[in-house]
């Protein structure tokens, strides 16, 4: 919950000040304020999509019902999350990669992109090895 609040906190203070004091230091960078706020935010909300989905995770483990579809539309939700930031973080690496003038911020975006793809592709794995094991769960249920 401290994390939530913070991430919060982030997305409407910290993040739009950072970007309008950027703004005001670096006339020339001006026109980034409001790109990189709502970008800035948009990938702060899919990392609170993740966190509340992850913790209805824990309750379900908790409550022993994981093994349930209840479970599953959780971690869809998760693989979205990823999903979307993916695809705004792939733009960001596009729109800067190509406008760069020096390779350090493409290179850091490509790794980051990278980073990212594994993860979703492990949240994939995750989600069919939790859908197997539910099917084989139920297939036992239904013989005992």
């Amino acid at each position: 919950m401290l994390l939530f609040g913070i991430l919060i906190v982030f997305q409407t203070l910290s993040l739009p000040g950072q970007f309008a004091h950027m703004a005001e230091e670096s006339p020339d960078l001006a026109y980034l304020r409001w790109p990189m706020t709502a970008v800035s935010v948009f990938w702060v909300l899919c990392i609170q999509v993740v966190i509340v989905s992850t913790w209805k995770l824990l309750t379900l483990v908790k409550n022993d019902r994981i093994f349930s579809d209840a479970s599953l539309s959780w971690v869809n939700a998760i693989v979205w999350a990823i999903v979307a930031a993916w695809g705004v973080l792939v733009g960001v690496f596009l729109y800067f990669g190509f406008r760069a003038s020096d390779p350090g911020l493409p290179l850091l975006l490509f790794l980051m992109v990278v980073g990212v793809t594994v993860l979703g592709l492990l949240m994939v794995v995750m989600r069919a090895l939790l859908r197997q094991a539910t099917t084989l769960r139920t297939d036992m249920q239904a013989v005992i």
